[in-house]
């Protein structure tokens, strides 16, 4: 069995998040994701976008 990637691509987490990559791009350059560079390449950790989206939803369901 495979262990589930800790450290994903742009490509990866845009597959995840069922987004454009140039989306996350977008979002990772605005800060909105954390992330980091490896080369030229950027990274981001899956624990940080599990967090990010459970921050999004609680600002969604507090300003409805």
């Amino acid at each position: 069995m495979a262990k589930s990637k800790q450290v994903m691509t742009v490509k990866d987490i845009a597959d995840y998040l069922h987004m454009h990559p140039m989306t996350i791009y977008r979002y990772v350059k605005e800060g909105k994701i954390p992330a980091f560079k490896i080369g030229t390449s950027w990274r981001i950790r899956r624990d940080s976008i599990q967090k990010w989206i459970k921050e999004s939803e609680q600002q969604t369901e507090g300003g409805v």
